[in-house]
């Protein structure tokens, strides 16, 4: 009898524990949740507009970029034909610290019919950042690919530059995309949820995909407490990850 009294109280328990991690959220919020924060990921960039290497000693580099060379997509070298000499340089990743480059039409032009192909993406992601004409920009980071290779120095593309002093945020080249359902012609319904980033936090780079979200959930916010009482692991899920990071850094900064 005592132990049927002492499963109930455990049961009653957990269940109030589990309802104190659950919050619910309004309609409201849950579109703003949803939307895509993050800037596009390219991976080409122009060949006809002036790219930026600056290197590690110090030096800037301007020319037009003829090659880009890649390991699971991500830069590890780069050549370019110097602007006013005319001279063919190549850089790899390890002398490489910053790059800025302008992505290439054809890229852009993919970019936009994928972003009209999709319903939710006209709710959820700015077609702005699909057309941009501004420069991209790649850092250098020490990264093991997939969490599954050697460490080894890469040129990433940050795509939440306006909130990346906490968390920066890396395109993944090879992510893959939820699935959605489209009839005919027509547009697609649902998914086009990209599935997986390289994020930075301190020191540690790593690979995130959206089924190990719950894992990293507390190395991510939960040094937080007002955030994680907020938004707790089981109330969210993986398409908010840009809003929970600005919301995040923007609460953390005060």
């Amino acid at each position: 009898m005592k132990f049927k009294a002492l499963l109930l109280a455990f049961c009653f328990v957990s269940v109030a524990s589990f309802a104190q991690d659950k919050v619910k959220y309004s309609k409201e919020e849950k579109q703003k949740m949803e939307k895509y924060l993050f800037n596009e990921g390219f991976n080409t960039p122009s060949p006809k507009k002036t790219s930026t290497l600056i290197l590690k000693d110090g030096t800037t580099h301007k020319g037009f970029c003829s090659k880009i060379d890649t390991k699971k997509g991500q830069i590890f070298e780069v050549s370019i034909k110097d602007s006013i000499s005319k001279k063919n340089m190549t850089f790899n990743a390890e002398q490489i610290d910053e790059m800025y480059v302008y992505p290439s039409n054809a890229e852009k032009f993919a970019k936009v019919a994928k972003y009209m192909g999709n319903i939710r993406n006209i709710g959820t992601k700015s077609l702005n950042k699909s057309t941009t004409n501004g420069r991209i920009y790649f850092v250098n980071q020490t990264v093991s690919l997939k969490n599954k290779k050697d460490d080894k120095e890469f040129l990433m593309q940050v795509i939440n530059p306006g909130f990346d002093d906490i968390i920066s945020v890396y395109h993944d080249p090879r992510a893959k995309e939820t699935g959605g359902v489209s009839f005919g012609y027509g547009p697609q319904l649902g998914g086009g949820v990209i599935k997986s980033y390289y994020v930075k936090k301190g020191d540690k780079v790593m690979w995130l995909h959206k089924d190990d979200f719950e894992d990293n959930y507390d190395f991510l916010f939960g040094d937080n407490k007002e955030f994680m009482k907020k938004y707790p692991k089981k109330s969210v899920e993986w398409d908010y990850l840009s809003f929970l990071i600005n919301e995040y850094t923007q609460m953390t900064n005060g």
